[in-house]
């Protein structure tokens, strides 16, 4: 998208995770389950969890500090934080990074809702202020915990992770494009009650419903008059586990009709998540599935950030994408999709966070299955004032609760 004739989109991009990681190879022997069900049936191998004194906002602060330090606040007047894992009705969670990033106070602070699908309309919204004011630049955070009752199809899918990005004119990694397509529909596939800290979720339903979604979009797509398939070079999918996107690559060969790969990296114990030597050279036209899935076999679903998250996974393992479209469907329960494109702006891989994320990968602390399920089972209440032990490792952490108040605080 342009303003005069600058074009607008992603300059920088961060993505965090969690303190804690469960492998699905022990949570396979915990339940007595064939572990290829999940490396395989889901195309996961691993999912972050948070410590006692990690949330949303401690992740978001973790994936934006990194973006602040490189690029200053100078131009910064938004931050919109993406979630469906708010901390409190009322009070942004964007409120807290803003406090803990020593952000300006000459700001704009909102959160933004709708399922795993509302970081998309955060970063619409931010590519809508600066092509009204050039001049300013967007702080867009995605940061989500998924958390599904124990014992449920759901709980090897669980995740946790963050992605920041600043959005700017003359951006140094994605160009966004003016044309999407767009799907909306009043849908029972998953959801979250008020009362709940759990997901409720219709698995078949919900599959249904995200390929629904996708057609729609495509079609709306067309209509806008948006680029055809031989005109898109790389696809990239929101991802509740990575076997989704394989799903919905399909679906998206059978809508246009090219002959598009649909093979993901086969993962299991000894699975880095970095290595795509498997993935055959020649055959069907290789659309980025396999790179853009890497970073979440092993974050697990971290909702709004999912798409993002792959967005990342794509740009730090792909080497040719200079000036390459991408085609992005975001997906939100409930529901509603979007598919947009973009440009890969030259010198993209200049910015590789790909040593970053996989050290940080690799440092989380795995958990056992009984002290996972003991820190699932540990909820806190706000009607008591509490203090949370030290444990992360990250930037930030949540300190606690004061007079029903959440607190955070530099770690």
């Amino acid at each position: 998208m342009t303003s005069g004739t600058a074009p607008i989109g992603i300059d920088d991009i961060e993505l965090a995770t969690s303190h804690h990681v469960v492998k699905l190879d022990d949570f396979a022997e915990a339940n007595g389950t064939d572990p290829a069900k999940f490396h395989l049936g889901l195309g996961q191998d691993e999912f972050s969890f948070p410590a006692p004194d990690e949330d949303v906002v401690t992740m978001a602060a973790a994936a934006a500090a990194p973006i602040i330090a490189r690029s200053g606040t100078e131009g910064i007047r938004t931050l919109l934080f993406a979630t469906e894992s708010g901390i409190d009705q009322s009070k942004a969670a964007g409120m807290a990074v803003h406090s803990l990033l020593e952000l300006p106070s000459q700001m704009r602070v909102v959160e933004v809702k709708e399922a795993c699908y509302s970081a998309t309309a955060a970063l619409q919204a931010a590519v809508g202020i600066i092509t009204r004011s050039p001049g300013q630049r967007v702080l867009v955070i995605a940061s989500d915990v998924a958390r599904y009752e124990l014992d449920t199809p759901g709980e090897p899918t669980q995740g946790a992770g963050a992605v920041a990005m600043l959005v700017s004119a003359n951006p140094k990694l994605l160009e966004i494009e003016p044309v999407s397509g767009l799907n909306s529909a009043d849908v029972d596939d998953f959801w979250r009650p008020n009362d709940s800290t759990t997901a409720i979720v219709d698995g078949a339903l919900s599959v249904t419903a995200y390929l629904d979604a996708l057609t729609g979009a495509w079609t709306d797509l067309a209509a806008q008059g948006g680029p055809e398939m031989a005109e898109i070079d790389r696809v990239l999918y929101h991802q509740p586990f990575t076997k989704m996107a394989k799903k919905a690559q399909v679906h998206l060969a059978g809508l246009t009709g090219e002959d598009l790969d649909t093979e993901i990296v086969a993962g299991g114990s000894g699975a880095a998540g970095t290595d795509v030597s498997n993935v055959a050279a020649a055959g069907p036209r290789d659309t980025g599935l396999a790179t853009s899935t890497l970073y979440n076999r092993r974050l697990g679903n971290s909702y709004t950030a999912s798409l993002y998250a792959g967005l990342c996974s794509l740009l730090d393992h792909d080497e040719d994408l200079a000036g390459k479209r991408i085609g992005l469907f975001s997906y939100g329960s409930g529901s509603v999709g979007e598919f947009f494109t973009a440009r890969v702006v030259p010198g993209y891989e200049q910015h590789s966070r790909r040593q970053a994320v996989t050290e940080a990968l690799d440092a989380r602390v795995p958990l056992s299955i009984d002290e996972y399920r003991a820190l699932h089972a540990a909820e806190l209440s706000s009607a008591e004032d509490v203090s949370t032990p030290k444990l992360t490792a990250g930037p930030f952490r949540f300190a606690g609760i004061k007079g029903r108040a959440r607190l955070y605080e530099r770690a």
